[in-house]
């Protein structure tokens, strides 16, 4: 019996590597469009280390918490009711305008308690362009679509990413002049988020701010501007680039000649800052990563 299980376990230790098991032949091919589909779901992830977000997590991190800590002793009082009570059900209020007892509330709910876990931080950042030719025809839109993709480099659920959306189209909400109309096409917008948000900042500070030479920073308001606007409250920082310095950029300047026209565009910081003081919190995270602010 012992020799019996000897031999067994041998001949088993002796063929350690068995053939594979084989796959069904329905998952070859996509039934759609008859490609060869692997038949586990593939996702690729970012294979380097990102320098920025270290940036971010071993020094950025650290002195923004220093800088934006707000001591408070205690549980802070629960908010005081600034609306109206009244029931639903009463006909004369169920469909009546009920507006806020004290004004607009805008500018005056409190940033969250200063925690490790709340630090302001980037969540993505956003480009624009707004192209005025493409109410008129929207195939004017393609330079746009051509520039967004090369300095985006993202697509539609690209890398197995079903959030990724790629360059959208931005289309009118509402009637403007007379020459914007709802649904009708007046620009495009794309949403960079994890690496390739962090890739295009350090392509952004390293290559193309530099060699602007008629910027010195990011205008900030004026010292006496309201700090209530909804703007202050929002924790996102805006800046627009003429159309000049798209051309700075690496993945344009290297084959330049194949865009018809180069566009200006608008790059929106969006951070988790919010409540009295986030434009603030926001622009300290930003100028953290090279991005220079002026006041005029």
């Amino acid at each position: 019996m012992t020799s019996q299980v000897g031999r067994t376990a041998a001949r088993h230790s002796v063929t350690r590597f068995q053939r594979p098991p084989r796959i069904s032949r329905q998952f070859l091919k996509n039934p759609k469009t008859g490609l060869p589909q692997p038949p586990v779901k593939i996702i690729t992830r970012e294979f380097a280390p990102c320098r920025l977000e270290d940036h971010y997590h071993t020094t950025v991190k650290d002195d923004l918490m220093y800088m934006t800590y707000t001591h408070e002793v205690g549980e802070r009082p629960p908010p005081r009711q600034i609306r109206l009570k009244f029931d639903p059900q009463d006909p004369y209020t169920k469909h009546r305008h009920n507006p806020p007892v004290g004004g607009s509330q805008i500018g005056k709910k409190p940033a969250p308690p200063s925690s490790p876990d709340n630090v302001v931080r980037l969540e993505r950042i956003q480009l624009h362009t707004m192209v005025k030719e493409a109410v008129a025809n929207k195939g004017n839109l393609l330079p746009a679509i051509m520039q967004l993709k090369a300095l985006s480099g993202e697509t539609f659920q690209g890398g197995g990413h079903h959030a990724v959306e790629g360059v959208q189209i931005v289309r009118g909400k509402k009637s403007v002049g007379g020459w914007v109309r709802p649904g009708i096409p007046v620009g495009v917008k794309v949403d960079l988020k994890g690496q390739a948000m962090y890739d295009f900042l350090g392509t952004l500070t390293e290559f193309v701010l530099p060699r602007l030479r008629d910027f010195n920073g990011v205008v900030l308001p004026p010292a006496s501007s309201s700090s209530n606007t909804p703007s202050t409250v929002a924790g996102v920082v805006s800046f627009g680039l003429p159309a000049n310095a798209i051309g700075f950029f690496p993945q344009i300047e290297v084959n330049v000649d194949a865009y018809p026209r180069l566009y200006g565009m608008h790059i929106h910081f969006v951070t988790n800052a919010t409540g009295i003081g986030a434009q603030d919190r926001a622009r300290a995270l930003v100028s953290g990563f090279q991005v220079p602010f002026v006041r005029r």
